[in-house]
């Protein structure tokens, strides 16, 4: 496993150390040092299994990493043998001794033990019980010494005896069963507890020889109980001697077993069943030889056993979650914030007013809090002098004791005599100057005073406070105002805070000098603003993600003159994590902003969680004997300062000591995780030495240290691994040095799976081959899913081990990429699906994700069952997910970017820090591995699919200049002067091409019949997608060059030319190439609404009266809708009326002031539009004509449905000022005053899919062919500026019944409507020859369409064949019929509904 550590520590593993089945680390078991200790006397029956010789022992795999087991003798027990009375002698305290000793001499009588202890007080208790069955309750034994008394029913208490300077206390056990005794000493007087280590003595109690001589126990049993007694000593190396005595110690635990009435089988039974059930230890992996065969016979049973878990089959739908967070809005927030009252303090008042009378810039203002005081400290210039302004609200008199700084900030010079303010005093080398008392009007009051001197080489004036006999300091240091620190222009580096909970960061950054004293207040402050953050909505909570974040980044000051105890750190975590656990139950939209902030914050806790980091650094330097150097630097840093930083520390160390000491090892690892020399001699509590350690500390070092790894992380690394699973799965720590009387229960309603899996996962996480640890890690996530969205006062446990799981997930890809270097696609697709998942679980708003994993697992359906077109599928399933992960790109740019700026530039952090903190953000999920795996399949598809690496939307033949921009919505109205290339990374669809324009290259995907291609092909625009980044970054680094692109229809081939190769090429689309179009300006006819009958091209345009001819001319299968129209005329003529005359006044104003240039009036006349009134003639007529066409008359359903009809209506005439209208009409020169704008009235068609269809195709311009594109509901998902393509394919005219797809849809967004009416454009610049008008305006429905999230993965039109060609060959039929009847290519509009075609318009195709 590499040994770097994450940048944000608080999302990566670390080195992990493996844990068994009760959540006790396998290697932690650490004793004192005895003074004395008696071996136990190995047996010399019965020859050692070979299976447990040599190394098998080690041959279980260490979880996460291979730290090397380490060698020692385990005081903690004191082991009895019957040739030896001594069982031990221990130091207790000082010069405290205790001995023990045990008597079983005499065959058939009772064991005897005899404790002393050198300790004179007469009120020594012994608390003691019986150990029956290895049970860890205690048994009363019914033989007790006199004066013993019961405590509580669980202990009991006997006296010691006083014997001189000792106390002394014998005990006799008569009941065979019991095993061991158990016991603490107490002091009752002084309420003194004397432990072992932390935790209970413990004294095996010998059995009789006889009884276990003519007893043998099979050697499989023996081999499992050594395997067994390994385990629990930590998985140590031994020796060949300690193998020996071990194998022999565990046989003697079985006989001993035996002796007390167990029988063989029952022996068999239990320890099969504790290898295979996981409950009592940890399973070993398959084919480990130390498995016995015995063990194996149950190894069936075993779930986790083999080398890959099986999945389940789930419902992905289980997982869906919506909790999508609602549009901030920001404008009420800003008024609400900044009608807030914000009274400002005594000394704000005080520095405002000094501000404004001097009018001197500003070189430093600071307010100290002071308990519920404050101190303003504000420097000002003004010419070449520096005035000191200082102020207080504390009432009682109060002196400055000050000097300046002349050499370096800090240092005491006695200041000259001309610099004094009246009544100071000069007092050995310092100054001492009473604050006098100051008011304005009795707006504020306070004691203030001034200090004014020439600007000469003063760097700062140091200072202490001193009232009333007390000395005020700054945190125990002396204050110090700067001479030549200029204050930020905050608000302009910071800009306005638009997009923000501005009121919050401000506070946030007021507050950020107190935060800085230490993590303790930082977290405290965080807990405090968390209900105004909340409050906030998503911009609050993003705001705390942006600090937390720039903190756990190390952008923002640690610790600043403050000790602070561990405890009090962890005290401070818990309570601000408590409080993100309660949100999150709370307010589910904002789920994903808290694991977030949770990912940066360790998990913390109440007690002394935090406080075994002080205790357990000691523990490590008294057994390892390393108290000098660069530990005891290390000990003073983490007593007072202890942070995230630790964790590296200790790794670096572990690292260092594994190298055989390489110090070059040490700073790697630091240095790699941001820890620089400087970084350590920062520290209020600096490390100026590097680690020297013995060779024979070796082992002990790396024991200790990987234990109280586990340590550090408990308090800074609530998302490690290891931690959060024995967070959840619980543990208990007695009598060891390290995590001692810790005791954690399992976090109840666990899924009984849930501890093999991330057992499972802990064997597994090392894994070169990471494919089944992915699985493990998934299968996991979604056994707690259902646990994550309920309430449970430990949830943030599981919060924290769901976000480790996941952060596995992301790190185990990484180390998977060279594993897919020369896989197939079927690999890279599973893998894709596995990381899409994990994505998916982690989502608020995961709804595309999981249609997108559903399209992954049908795409591997159909590769798998050599399925046609499956490649293709795949491509479209791969588009969607690009667009997705695009879509939380961007969500997560204008969510947290805005504030990251923001706050940034007001706390001083590092401008390219900011300017990359989203990327960095994105970087940290699995959507930057997502992507990588998305590009890794990318070409394999298009080379499967035979898709090449462009499509040609129009195919011209071009020459011009490489010009690259972002968006070609931003260039859209721009003019260039020489013939350009443009290579726009964004291409929405709906977009305008730029004049001077001869091609537009892209990586975008929009529609080939969308409105910009429309454009291009009508413009003779070379317009291509290009799929292959490689090409795309070869083109872009171009810019500049001149270049001939030759498209073909698959391909696009560019080369460099010269520029006198410029005047042989096409032309360039410019004003002057196009000539000018007239329009013929309609009359209002007196007519105010008519039936599709009476159209005519005086009363409507094209598009109406194409309708009105093919309607009873085409096959009886063609439906057509019902049409009425409002002609041309009326809106001007509803203008002209009285009570619309103030609408008329404005418009005529805005339109003079668009005539002069100003575009930003388009927007204006829109709006003015809407508030037009509708003359009562108008409504009779329209009435009349739709109820008698068979149309239903939104009047009918209440005045409200009319007036929502009216808007639509007004809608569509102020489309005539659309900035892509009007900016079309330009170009061509139309009259835009005699643009007139009637309206088509249908009743909408609730439609399954829409399609368009152009009956040549547009891209190769083959006419013996039908193009056709075809979405899931409306149609204006694909004629409008919706990303992802269409399901598109081409039919040939003499063979309509065979079409052929040549992409899968890959929109994620459907369009749907209840029943409706629509009311649609119909202009008179709409049917202009050479200009192609369609779809520059509006066509709006009555009622708003809901957009529905669009899952492929169960549609029919793409899973199931026969439907599929039954759909795409009716809607060739049909265009063919169209073009027939009209005998030319037209351009055709329609919709399916329960399996019926209907035709919504059709217009000469451009």
């Amino acid at each position: 496993m590499s040994n770097s550590v994450s940048h944000n520590l608080l999302q990566q593993n670390l080195l992990q150390s493996k844990i068994n089945s009760s959540g006790i680390p396998a290697n932690t078991l650490l004793q004192p040092k005895c003074i004395h200790q008696v071996p136990a006397q190995p047996r010399k029956s019965s020859s050692l299994s070979k299976k447990f010789c040599g190394n098998s022992l080690q041959k279980p795999k260490l979880a996460m990493g291979s730290r090397r087991p380490v060698t020692f003798v385990p005081c903690a027990v004191l082991t009895t043998d019957q040739h030896s009375d001594l069982a031990g002698k221990y130091n207790l305290d000082g010069n405290i001794e205790l001995q023990v000793y045990v008597d079983a001499s005499s065959p058939g009588s009772a064991t005897k033990v005899d404790i002393q202890v050198s300790y004179g007080g007469d009120s020594l208790v012994l608390h003691w019980g019986g150990i029956k069955d290895r049970k860890e309750k205690w048994v009363l034994p019914s033989r007790r010494p006199d004066g013993t008394k019961e405590y509580k029913n669980r202990a009991l208490r006997t006296p010691f005896a006083k014997s001189g300077s000792n106390s002394v206390l014998k005990i006799e056990i008569d009941d065979p069963a019991i095993q061991a005794i158990e016991f603490l000493i107490v002091d009752e007087s002084q309420n003194r507890w004397f432990k072992n280590n932390g935790g209970n003595f413990h004294v095996k109690l010998p059995l009789e020889e006889k009884l276990i001589s003519n007893v043998s126990v099979p050697e499989d049993l023996v081999q499992i109980q050594a395997y067994l007694r390994w385990e629990r000593k930590g998985k140590q190396m031994y020796t060949p001697e300690q193998e020996k005595v071990e194998y022999e110690a565990a046989r003697t635990e079985l006989l001993e077993e035996v002796a007390r009435g167990a029988s063989i089988q029952e022996l068999q039974a239990r320890l099969t069943k504790k290898t295979d059930s996981g409950n009592s230890q940890e399973p070993s992996h398959a084919g480990n030889k130390e498995v016995s065969k015995a063990a194996k016979k149950h190894e069936s049973k075993q779930v986790f056993r083999t080398g890959r878990i099986k999945r389940k089959q789930r419902d992905l739908m289980k997982i869906l979650n919506k909790h999508a967070t609602k549009p901030v809005d920001e404008a009420k927030l800003a008024n609400e914030e900044s009608t807030k009252p914000k009274a400002l303090k005594a000394v704000e008042l005080f520095a405002k007013a000094k501000e404004e009378q001097d009018g001197a810039s500003v070189l430093n203002k600071k307010i100290y809090r002071l308990g519920d005081k404050d101190l303003l400290v504000l420097v000002t210039k003004v010419a070449d002098k520096i005035k000191v302004h200082l102020a207080t609200d504390i009432k009682e008199p109060i002196n400055l004791h000050w000097a300046l700084s002349v050499n370096k900030a800090g240092e005491w010079l006695e200041p000259p005599p001309n610099v004094l303010p009246q009544g100071s005093v000069s007092l050995n080398g310092v100054v001492e100057t009473q604050f006098v008392s100051s008011s304005v009007d009795s707006t504020y009051e306070v004691q203030s005073l001034e200090i004014e001197m020439q600007e000469e080489s003063f760097k700062g004036m140091p200072f202490v406070l001193c009232s009333s006999g007390n000395w005020i300091k700054n945190q125990r240091s002396d204050f110090y105002a700067d001479f030549g620190v200029a204050v930020k222009k905050v608000q302009k580096d910071a800009g306005d805070g638009k997009g923000t909970a501005k009121d919050l960061l401000d506070k946030i950054a007021d507050l950020e000098s107190e935060a800085q004293k230490s993590f303790m207040h930082r977290f405290n402050i965080a807990a405090d603003l968390i209900n105004q953050a909340k409050d906030a909505g998503e911009l609050g909570l993003a705001g705390i993600l942006v600090w937390m974040r720039f903190m756990a980044t190390r952008q923002l000051i640690w610790n600043k003159n403050y000790n602070v105890k561990p405890r009090e750190i962890s005290k401070a975590q818990d309570r601000l994590t408590g409080l993100l656990q309660n949100i999150y139950t709370s307010h589910p939209q904002y789920r994903e902003l808290l694991r977030m902030i949770l990912s940066t914050v360790g998990r913390g806790g109440e007690g002394d969680v935090g406080q075994r980091i002080r205790d357990e650094i000691l523990v490590i330097q008294r057994n390892c004997e390393c108290k000098g150097g660069m530990m005891e630097e290390w000990h003073q840093k983490l007593h007072n300062n202890t942070s995230p930083d630790d964790v590296v520390i200790c790794q670096a160390l572990i690292d260092y000591i594994k190298s055989d000491f390489d110090i070059g090892v040490y700073w790697k690892t630091l240095n790699k995780n941001g820890i620089t020399k400087e970084r350590l001699l920062s520290y209020d509590r600096a490390i100026h030495n590097e680690p020297s350690f013995r060779a024979d500390q070796k082992e002990r070092l790396l024991h200790d240290l990987g234990n109280y790894m586990r340590t550090l992380k408990a308090v800074h690394s609530g998302a490690d691994l290891e931690s959060a699973i024995t967070n959840c799965l619980g543990y208990s720590a007695q009598g060891q040095g390290f995590m001692v009387g810790v005791q954690i229960n399992p976090v109840s309603g666990l899924p009984s799976e849930v501890p093999g899996l991330l057992q499972f996962v802990m064997e597994h996480v090392e894994d070169k081959n990471v494919e089944v640890l992915i699985e493990g890690l998934l299968e996991a996530r979604q056994e707690l899913w259902a646990l994550l969205s309920k309430p449970n006062d430990r949830l943030k446990d599981l919060l924290f081990l769901d976000i480790a799981l996941d952060s596995t997930v992301r790190t185990a890809i990484e180390r998977g990429y060279e594993e897919l270097n020369n896989a197939g696609p079927e690999k890279i697709m599973y893998f894709i699906s596995m990381v899409l998942e994990n994505l998916a679980l982690s989502s608020d708003d995961n709804e595309d994700l999981i249609y997108c994993l559903k399209g992954w697992n049908h795409a591997l359906n159909m590769l798998k069952g050599n399925t046609d077109n499956w490649a293709l599928y795949a491509k479209s399933i791969l588009d969607r997910t690009r667009l997705a992960l695009a879509n939380k790109a961007e969500s997560y740019h204008s969510i947290l970017q805005p504030s990251a700026e923001y706050l940034g530039s007001k706390l001083g952090v590092d401008q390219q820090a900011l300017s990359i903190f989203t990327e960095e953000v994105i970087r940290a999920g699995s959507a930057a591995s997502l992507s990588a795996l998305v590009n890794r399949l990318d070409p394999v598809l298009r080379k499967t699919a035979n898709l090449g690496s462009w499509q040609v939307i129009s195919p011209v033949e071009v020459v011009g200049y490489v010009v690259v921009v972002d968006e070609l919505l931003t260039v859209q109205n721009k003019v260039y002067e020489k013939p350009t290339i443009l290579v726009a990374r964004s291409v929405r669809g709906e977009e305008e091409i730029p004049d001077g324009t001869v091609a537009v290259l892209t990586p975008d995907m929009p529609d080939v019949l969308s409105h910009v291609s429309v454009r291009a092909r009508n413009s003779k625009v070379c317009f291509a997608t290009c799929f292959d980044s490689n090409i795309l970054a070869d083109l872009q680094a171009c810019e500049g060059k001149l270049l001939r692109v030759k498209p073909t229809p698959a391909d696009v081939v560019y080369s460099e030319v010269n520029e006198s190769e410029l005047g042989d090429a096409s032309s360039t689309n410019s004003n002057e190439d196009i000539p000018a179009l007239t329009l013929v300006k309609k009359q209002f006819t007196g007519r105010y609404a008519i039936s599709s009958d009476e159209f005519t091209s005086e009363m409507v345009g094209a598009k109406s009266r194409n309708i009105s001819y093919i309607k009873g001319k085409l096959p009886s299968w063609v439906g057509i809708p019902t049409s009425v129209a409002l002609p041309f005329g009326v809106f001007e003529k509803v203008l002209s009326e009285d009570s619309n005359k103030a609408v008329a006044d404005k418009l005529e104003i805005l339109k003079k002031k668009l005539k002069e240039g100003d575009f930003g009036s388009l927007g204006e006349i829109r709006e003015t539009v809407l508030q037009l009134t509708a003359p009562p003639p108008l409504v009779q007529e329209l009435k009349t004509k739709m109820q008698s066409s068979g149309m239903p008359w939104p009047g009918d359903e209440g005045e409200q449905r009319w007036e929502q009809a009216w808007l639509a209506i007004k809608k569509v005439w102020a489309s005539k000022w659309n900035e892509r209208a009007y900016f079309s009409t330009r170009k061509v020169k139309l009259d835009h005053d005699y643009l007139c704008m009637a309206v088509l009235v249908q009743e909408i068609i609730n439609a399954d899919y829409a399609f368009v269809i152009h009956t040549t195709n547009p891209s190769s311009g083959d006419s013996s062919e039908i193009y056709a594109e075809v979405v899931k509901g409306l149609g204006e998902t694909l004629v409008g500026a919706y990303p992802g393509r269409a399901l598109s394919f081409i039919s040939k005219k003499n063979a309509l019944d065979s079409p052929q797809v040549l992409g899968y849809p890959s929109k994620p967004i459907g369009l749907f409507i209840r029943r409706s009416i629509i009311f649609r454009s119909d202009s008179n610049g709409e049917d202009l020859e050479g200009y192609a008008g369609a779809g520059l305006y509006d066509s709006v429905p009555m009622d708003a369409e809901e957009e529905v999230v669009l899952d492929y993965s169960s549609d029919p039109l793409v899973t199931d064949g026969n439907f599929q060609k039954t759909i795409l060959s009716s809607i060739a039929r049909a265009g063919s019929a169209i073009e027939e009847l009209y005998g030319s290519a037209q351009d055709i509009e329609g919709v399916i509904r329960d399996g019926k075609l209907y035709v919504v318009q059709t217009r000469p195709q451009m």
